[in-house]
């Protein structure tokens, strides 16, 4: 069982979006699940086992004891039944209450289709009358954290304070050398974070923070849950 499943296309796609959420969850008590849907290859300087080992590191490092890789293509990712039905028997074997997946708007059509494919997961996973593995389970939401490659400015369902996690995210992140290390091309990657966390932190008063949209209206218990 667990509390929440966060989901990308590719190993470090979560760590980018809401990786300082991820462990403010973690050390809530939440019992979290990541589930990458590609290995993310080929690269320039990444492997299949290079690229498992530092997702692996990158999900020790946020204190997240399960994380499952899907044998989807990378580039080649597509909203289909084969994917819809592999990512349903993951919720419906972890019954998570709510599912976290990528912004559906973006340049990259791996992103676009992970989030579309989420969304149809999200519905097969309650199917009785099916050949699936897993007793059906419906999870009461779904949010998309933001990790686009689009220069664009979206209005947020809410922000998430992680000021204190960044250090952590960051840590997580740094675990992915094949991509912001070896890869010259992408070390602007990690400023680029810092940089977009200061800003969604500052919407809401403080240093850091992360951006979620919810498709569906969200409601609160406790007024004193308001930043």
């Amino acid at each position: 069982m667990a509390d929440v499943i966060c989901i990308g296309a590719h190993p470090d796609d979560v760590e980018i979006g809401m990786g300082a959420t991820v462990a403010k969850m973690v050390a809530q008590g939440l019992e979290v699940v990541m589930v990458d849907l590609t290995d993310g290859e080929p690269t320039p300087h990444g492997t299949h086992e290079r690229r498992v080992e530092e997702a692996a590191h990158a999900a020790e490092t946020l204190k997240v004891k399960s994380r499952v890789l899907l044998p989807l293509t990378n580039r080649e990712l597509m909203d289909t039944i084969t994917a819809r039905t592999l990512l349903a028997e993951v919720i419906r074997e972890h019954k998570p209450r709510v599912l976290f997946a990528p912004y559906p708007i973006d340049a990259h059509p791996d992103h676009i289709a992970a989030s579309a494919i989420v969304e149809a997961a999200r519905f097969y996973a309650k199917f009785v009358k099916t050949e699936m593995s897993g007793d059906p389970h419906f999870p009461a939401r779904v949010y998309h954290y933001f990790a686009v490659h689009l220069r664009l400015i979206a209005k947020p369902s809410f922000i998430v304070d992680v000021t204190e996690e960044l250090p952590i995210k960051a840590a997580a992140l740094a675990c992915y050398e094949s991509q912001f290390g070896a890869e010259t091309a992408n070390r602007s990657v990690l400023d680029w974070v810092t940089d977009q966390a200061g800003v969604w932190g500052a919407l809401i008063g403080t240093q850091g923070g992360e951006p979620f949209f919810s498709r569906e209206e969200i409601g609160i218990r406790d007024i004193r849950d308001l930043v």
